[in-house]
């Protein structure tokens, strides 16, 4: 059982750690096969020993194959990552789409970043959220409504809110 593993450690060594050596590396290697920098390799182990950390405290079995369970939690991993890559590219490609032809100094973008981030500071949470979500993670605002809970108007009335206080914003602090 995964939870007397837990407590014992992986084969009876001291500690918490319910992958071992073995797993461990077999997990980097899943994670780097997949696309995975090796900057991010140890971000993956990490997640992967919380995914079975988390499927014990649920109280679910342990996987009948721990080696084989973290391997596919890993390649899972591997494709969140590249979907996030892609992810931060488009909206990339959506602000540079929407930047005049004259594209502005780093100083005037590093302007626009904080007076944005500030009008985010100043939204109320439930908006803030939803700007985050649909603009940032570049969710549909039904995937947003499923996450949180809400209707899907309830959704759209908080963008709409959220955005236009975010434009009103930087009106006000002459930014845009």
């Amino acid at each position: 059982m995964l939870r007397g593993r837990l407590r014992r450690g992986p084969a009876g060594a001291e500690g918490d750690d319910p992958l071992d050596a073995a797993q461990e590396r077999r997990v980097r290697a899943v994670l780097a096969l997949g696309g995975v920098p090796q900057a991010d390799l140890a971000d993956g182990v990490q997640q992967v020993r919380l995914r079975l950390l988390e499927r014990a405290a649920g109280g679910q079995e342990a996987p009948r194959d721990v080696s084989a369970w973290a391997a596919v939690v890993a390649s899972r991993l591997a494709m969140d990552w590249h979907r996030a890559r892609r992810r931060q590219e488009r909206i990339g490609e959506r602000l540079a789409a929407l930047r005049p032809a004259d594209h502005p100094s780093g100083e005037e973008t590093s302007l626009l970043s904080l007076a944005v981030a500030r009008g985010l500071d100043a939204l109320p949470d439930a908006q803030r959220q939803v700007v985050v979500l649909r603009f940032y993670a570049d969710l549909p605002v039904r995937g947003i409504a499923e996450a949180l809970g809400v209707p899907e108007g309830t959704v759209k009335s908080r963008l709409h809110t959220a955005v236009r206080a975010l434009r009103a914003r930087l009106h006000e602090d002459e930014v845009v």
